[in-house]
């Protein structure tokens, strides 16, 4: 392998606003009650100002590039920029002639690139003076990363965690409670939400709609506290970009670029990070770089789904946006990849797939986990199975390479190391994991019931 390195000093000064660039604004987010376009007062109760005028791009938000705030540069010193790395190894094992290149977000405090807006969020809500937050986690990555922000800065923290994520990664859930978290199963007896789920069934693996519908059920009690969410939101994509604002700078220092930028996506935070400032230069310079989604085909939202109004969450609090969805009652097998278990995607990666700006593929997890190990021998790290489905595409894609005698560049976000996946990778490896690829009446089961929204 051969790491690509920038200096504290080349660290990103700004996130990248790609709401400003748009060929035409977003639908607009809808009030569950009125049927009405949302406006900012309606978020408050849950969000901080700058965070919600950042999620629409007003005030001082409007703009193309938003400065990062000093104390959540020194927080980011932790652990950015972080590598870009050659897989020279990898290359070697495919006996592929392509070029793949990873932008590694594993060495973060927590192991994943969720720091990158779970600082901001910390530092806007400790800034408005909110003592508490709450928020929901899949795999746990989420979680780990919330709870090392209010750390930082002093604030509580209550995560609700999908059950099915909770019993399987017990080390995730330990390590939230060393930054201090609470940490409860969801669905939870704490919430009437929670309760209502589990009075269906006792056993309910849990979701992360219904995760979200707790965790911001409980946000809206308490004056103390907000709500913070890890994925799907415009200003979580913005604060991901200093992933590919880095990768920009890395590979002109290794003189390539790429043909194919690839990322997993289940809400859209790591996706968006790392692709968003290649598809501003994309458009800017007239590129043909092909950008490619990689969901679980458990989960297959962008796939399999269908772009319209619904809930972000099962309990229907939250407003509807605009998204590709499987329907908010959709509850998605017990994947390892639980990160990826979402019914939706975020408008704004739901939009460019609309447009046909970037492509998707669903795969199973078994054939993610064999990548991931193919991955691990040749260059030393384990991915998350999470990452595992970029790592899946990205060998494809060198595959197809290697068949065709094309030299193309591989560009792809190991967005998360598997050091608390080790589980998957045990019942992977005594051949216990199963494939889930979810029926089609299922889905259009789950379809039949989203909400209709005249906008």
């Amino acid at each position: 392998m051969k790491k690509y390195h920038l200096s504290e000093q080349e660290l990103p000064r700004a996130w990248y606003n790609v709401l400003v660039d748009l060929d035409e604004p977003l639908p607009p987010v809808i009030h569950p009650g009125t049927g009405k376009p949302i406006g900012p007062d309606d978020l408050a109760p849950i969000f901080p100002e700058e965070l919600i005028l950042q999620e629409v791009a007003a005030g001082p938000y409007a703009t193309r590039f938003v400065p990062i705030p000093d104390e959540v540069l020194e927080a980011y010193r932790l652990y950015r920029p972080t590598p870009l790395i050659r897989a020279t190894r990898l290359e070697q094992a495919l006996g592929t002639p392509a070029k793949i290149f990873y932008k590694y977000e594993g060495i973060s405090p927590t192991g994943s690139h969720k720091p990158n807006t779970a600082i901001p969020q910390a530092y806007y809500n400790k800034k408005a003076g909110t003592k508490r937050l709450t928020t929901e986690t899949g795999a746990g990555q989420w979680g780990s990363a919330l709870s090392f922000a209010c750390s930082i800065y002093d604030l509580e923290c209550k995560v609700y965690m999908v059950r099915i994520s909770y019993q399987q990664k017990p080390y995730r859930r330990t390590l939230m409670e060393i930054f201090g978290a609470n940490i409860v199963p969801s669905p939870s007896p704490d919430t009437q939400a929670g309760r209502k789920f589990l009075e269906e069934d006792p056993n309910h693996p849990g979701s992360l709609g219904i995760a979200i519908s707790e965790a911001v059920e409980d946000a809206l009690q308490r004056e103390d506290t907000k709500y913070s969410l890890g994925s799907v939101l415009n200003h979580v994509l913005m604060h991901q970009t200093v992933i590919g604002e880095e990768a920009l700078k890395q590979l002109e220092l290794a003189g390539a670029y790429p043909d194919v930028v690839i990322a997993p996506v289940g809400g859209g935070s790591n996706f968006g990070g790392l692709i968003l400032p290649f598809y501003r230069e994309k458009k800017e310079r007239n590129l043909s770089t092909r950008i490619v989604a990689v969901e679980p085909t458990a989960a297959p939202s962008l796939t399999r789904g269908v772009y319209t109004y619904d809930f972000g969450d099962t309990a229907h609090i939250i407003p509807l946006v605009k998204m590709h969805t499987l329907g908010s009652t959709f509850i998605p097998a017990p994947i390892h990849a639980g990160g990826l278990r979402y019914h939706g995607m975020a408008p704004l990666i739901s939009y460019l797939y609309e447009k046909q700006e970037i492509e998707a593929i669903a795969v199973p997890q078994t054939a993610i986990f064999q990548s991931a190990i193919t991955f691990a021998r040749a260059e030393g790290i384990v991915p998350a199975p999470e990452a595992a489905h970029a790592v899946h595409a990205a060998i494809q894609e060198a595959l197809q390479a290697k068949e065709s005698g094309e030299s193309k560049t591989i560009l792809f976000n190991l967005c998360g190391h598997g050091h608390f996946d080790l589980l998957g990778y045990e019942k992977f490896l005594r051949g216990e994991l199963e494939d889930f690829e979810y029926p089609e009446e299922e889905i259009q089961k789950a379809i039949s019931e989203l909400p209709k929204v005249e906008a």
